[in-house]
């Protein structure tokens, strides 16, 4: 499968590393609006490596599973580690001043979610999205998965 490595060390690759999702969630044949789940969700996991680790990377893969692609989204880091997962889970919880919505937003933005995390070994996050079918209402709230 085609992947794409974005290293994540300043304000600029974040950035990079939308437009390469974007790039590939087109390729797949991602809607306008799962497009932009998937580039809100680059935004806030290059975000958190560079608030809460200074650098990391972020993958950028196609995936396959049953006939079905998509499109998997993985970050890495060498930080500090979260010491509690399900409380950096829970919406407003942040250590870094922020509204503490990255994660948790994340998690609702993708289909699939997961995250691996060691104190003082670092952190990696993995989502997937899965192309949504939409009925042809013209509403962009209906989905059916």
């Amino acid at each position: 499968m085609q992947s794409v490595v974005c290293p994540v060390a300043r304000d600029v690759d974040v950035y990079v590393a939308m437009g390469r999702a974007r790039d590939l969630a087109t390729l797949v044949g991602f809607d306008e609006i799962d497009r932009t789940r998937i580039e809100i969700a680059v935004l806030e996991l290059t975000r958190n490596i560079l608030v809460h680790a200074g650098s990391g990377e972020l993958i950028v893969e196609l995936v396959e599973d049953g006939g079905r692609r998509g499109i998997a989204v993985e970050a890495r880091d060498r930080g500090p580690g979260i010491a509690d997962i399900a409380l950096a889970m829970r919406d407003g919880y942040s250590t870094a001043h922020t509204l503490g919505a990255g994660l948790p937003g994340v998690q609702r933005l993708m289909d699939d979610f997961h995250i691996d995390s060691t104190v003082g070994t670092g952190t990696r996050v993995r989502a997937v999205k899965w192309p949504s079918k939409r009925y042809g209402d013209g509403w962009p709230g209906k989905v059916r998965r």
